[in-house]
């Protein structure tokens, strides 16, 4: 949406120079509708592109804190099943003597 809004700029301004070339003059009435256009156009882009660029960054935000929770889970799981090998190894090894 972003760069619709980018083309439509471009689009106005383009309209608004066609518009000079054709008449000859720089009037406001001449130059006003391809900037109205070009500026409508903008507007809309960033209508679509701020709550975009908003729910995106809260998207990443929550990706990045699950990644860290699934770290740490994994970690703690480690390490239990490191312990849970060592006291067993151990146990092991007192039967032994």
């Amino acid at each position: 949406a972003p760069f619709v809004g980018l083309f439509g700029t471009v689009w106005g301004i383009t309209n608004a120079f066609i518009g000079i070339s054709e008449s000859h003059t720089t009037s406001l009435a001449v130059v006003a509708p391809g900037i109205a256009e070009a500026l409508l156009a903008t507007a809309l882009g960033l209508v679509a592109a701020i709550p975009a660029v908003v729910i995106y960054n809260h998207l990443v935000r929550g990706i990045a804190n699950y990644r860290a929770l699934l770290a740490d889970a994994s970690a703690q799981l480690m390490l239990l099943v490191s312990r849970q090998r060592d006291h067993r190894e151990f146990r092991l090894a007192r039967a032994a003597e």
